[in-house]
């Protein structure tokens, strides 16, 4: 391998907005993330409740003549 050409590689303290802090090795000095894997839905099991019912409600209204034409037929 040739000698200077490689970036200097530390050990960085990754932050999420959680507050959780992960120690890790990158060719970066500082790295933020804004989710991680002690907050994502996904590997927690919890998912947090996105009020849809209002844009249901607004997409029916907008598409109800639409659709009436397709049941009646």
């Amino acid at each position: 391998m040739k000698e200077g050409i490689h970036p200097e590689y530390h050990k960085v303290k990754a932050q999420c907005g959680c507050g959780n802090v992960i120690e890790i090795g990158s060719v970066e000095s500082e790295i933020r993330t804004e989710i991680c894997s002690a907050c994502h839905p996904f590997f927690t099991g919890k998912q947090k409740l996105i009020d849809t019912a209002g844009r249901i409600d607004k997409f029916n209204k907008k598409y109800a003549k639409h659709f009436q034409k397709k049941e009646e037929k």
